[in-house]
Formats: C-alpha cells, sequence, structure tokens
C-alpha cells in the first residue's frame, strides 16, 4: 500500500525565486517547487500539498502559526502516514520545539526542513533536503510502525531531534547542529538510522494541544549590563517565567542589584530558568560560587535545554495551566526528549 504523505509549505527560501526586476527574492507556490524535482515520482508515494495562502518569511514566525500548524497535522493525522513541512530555516528550531511539545504521543515523522538556496537556484541544496524529508517521513520498522515517530529537522543529509537544534551557520549549507543530542539519522549512499537515539512509539493516544501563553521573556548576561537594562526587563508586566542565559555552566554576577533583584522577581511568583549561552554543554547551579547563589535564591536549572526549547517549553506549560513550583517541576522534567536525565 503506498505510503501517504502530506506536504506542508509555510514559505522559506526552499519556495523563493528571484525576481528578475529587483533581485528580492519571493516566495512561488508550491506546485512549481514539485515541478522542480520531478525525482520525487519515482517513490511511489502518494503526495499532497496544503500550501499557507500567504507564505511567510520564517522571521515573522508567531506561535499562532505553531498552533495552526499542529492543527493541520491533526485534521490530516489519521489520513497519513507523515509529514513534511517546508519552513524558512531562521526559526525552524524554534517551530520544531514547539511542535514537539504541541504533539502529544506523536506516532508518525514530522519532518521540518528547508534550504540555504531557493529550489530553482544551479547549487541549491533545496532539493536533497525535500527528497530525502520525504523518504523519512515515509519510512517504516519492519511492523510498519513509523521509523522515526517525533518532530524532527532534516537539514544537509542530518536528521536531528526538533527540540535539541540550534541554527548555528547564516551561509553554509550545515546550517543547524545539535549539541547535546546525537543524529538521529544520516543520509549517505543509504539512511541510517540511530534507533538507540530515537524516541520509541508512544502508548498513549495522539493528543494536540491548542495553548500557548507568551509570558515568556529571555535576558542574555554580558558584562558591563547596566542596572537600567536588567530593572527594565524584570518589570515587564507580563512577564511570568524568565530564561536566564548564563555564562558557562550557568554562572551569573554576585553583585546584590543583580542577586537581588532575581530574589524580589521570584518571590512575586515569578520563575527564573537558568541556561548556558553556549553552544553545548548544561547548567550546573551550584558548581561555583556564582552560580550557588542562584541557586539559593530560587533560580532553577534548565540543564542542555536549547534556548529555542526552553522558550517554547515554557510557553506550552504556561499554556497548560501550570504556575508556581508545579511549573518550575515540569519545566525540569523531560517531556518528549529535549532535556537530558542527570
Amino acid at each position: 500500500m503506498s505510503r501517504r504523505i502530506l506536504i506542508i509549505y509555510t514559505g522559506g527560501t526552499i519556495g523563493m525565486i528571484k525576481d528578475p526586476e529587483s533581485g528580492i527574492l519571493r516566495p512561488f507556490d508550491l506546485d512549481r517547487i514539485l515541478r522542480q524535482v520531478p525525482e520525487l515520482s519515482t517513490f511511489g508515494y502518494t503526495l499532497d500539498a496544503q500550501a499557507f495562502k500567504n507564505p511567510i518569511d520564517s522571521s515573522n514566525m508567531q506561535p499562532s502559526i505553531w498552533l495552526e500548524l499542529a492543527g493541520i497535522i491533526e485534521k490530516n493525522y489519521v489520513a497519513y502516514d507523515g509529514f513534511v513541512i517546508l519552513h524558512g530555516s531562521d526559526t525552524m528550531a524554534y517551530t520544531a520545539s514547539a511542535l514537539s511539545f504541541l504533539l502529544e504521543n506523536l506516532a508518525k515523522s514530522v519532518v521540518l526542513t528547508g534550504s540555504q538556496l531557493p529550489i530553482g537556484h544551479v547549487r541549491t541544496d533545496a532539493k536533497e533536503n525535500l527528497i530525502t524529508s520525504i523518504e523519512i517521513a515515509a519510512a517504516v520498522n519492519t511492523n510498519g510502525s513509523s521509523r522515526v515517530p517525533e518532530v524532527c529537522l532534516y537539514f544537509d543529509y542530518q536528521l536531528y531531534r526538533g527540540n535539541r537544534v540550534i541554527k548555528y551557520n547564516a551561509e553554509k549549507f550545515k546550517a543547524f547542529h545539535s549539541p547535546n543530542h546525537a543524529p538521529l539519522a544520516e543520509a549517505g549512499i543509504r539512511i541510517r538510522y540511530h534507533d538507540n537515539y530515537i524516541l520509541p512509539i508512544p502508548k498513549g493516544a495522539f493528543k494536540v494541544h491548542h495553548q500557548l501563553r507568551t509570558e515568556v521573556g529571555s535576558l542574555k548576561l554580558f558584562p558591563g549590563m547596566s542596572l537600567a537594562v536588567f530593572q527594565a526587563i524584570l518589570r515587564a508586566s507580563d512577564l511570568k517565567v524568565l530564561i536566564l542565559e548564563g555564562y558557562g555552566a550557568g554562572n551569573g554576577p554576585t553583585e546584590a542589584w543583580f542577586l537581588d533583584g532575581l530574589a524580589q522577581f521570584i518571590q512575586s511568583g515569578k520563575t527564573v530558568m537558568a541556561i548556558t549561552q553556549c553552544n553545548g554543554g548544561s547548567v550546573d547551579l551550584g558548581k561555583y560560587e556564582t552560580s550557588a547563589r542562584m541557586l539559593a535564591i530560587g533560580v532553577i536549572s534548565g540543564n542542555d535545554l536549547t534556548f529555542e526549547a526552553s522558550v517554547t517549553k515554557a510557553m506550552f506549560l504556561l499554556g497548560q495551566g501550570f504556575g508556581g513550583q508545579q511549573l518550575e517541576n515540569e519545566l525540569q522534567r523531560p517531556v518528549c526528549g529535549e532535556l537530558s536525565k542527570f
């Protein structure tokens, strides 16, 4: 029986064509994308496509669009064996992270991909990314279950867990990196799946969540940060969770104004979660004196969460109504492979 794959086009470089007069890249329709890749017909899959009425640059991505994508997958979940989302690379890691939380007990592949060059460009990376993403979305185990039952991101011959990836390069074809989790698969002459890193088929029923709350902010520490900037962020009236990007293993300054400000923020019933601003590694609050003081006032550890996963997980948990100690507990508990167990 032919595998059925739904391709969802949101926008992004993969579907862009250069305007001959202005030289500006503009989106064009999905049918033209598929005509650029006749190789897809050799798979024998049933490929259907759904495009956003107004394709967007991924820099304009919003949580409302994450909910829209989750709704599209929910509506088509029974009819299709896998899903490929074509997306701009700039915020792709955010979308992949958000969908990993919104799609609970996902038993099918949702593969996000895009490209660094438009699909019509002679040196484009779009064709390989699209072809292999579709093949992965359609892949099955010997028992007929999906080969990769999770939200993932495919780029430049590597398949990553969606909530473990960051975009680290704006120019190379290898635009993404998964600093704290091994690739789920690597494409060469054949696709080599790393089964020990892939999530198992879930036992519960598939469920889509439809709420996200955006009362989340971030503060990246840097030497010389002023008290005025620090206070302006903490005083944001709608802020409930602050993602604190600390140095190294989660360290920060020990000045009284910094620690007192965080303490007052936490005592008001809000949450501060520390992650590392390094591309790899994890937070270890209390390892050094500079982080031990933050731990003592109630800052919680984000361990090895990426920034993208920390923001979207906080939005998701707030959307589910979590608050206080329960919110802090859930932020530190692995939900769908986004967090290593320490």
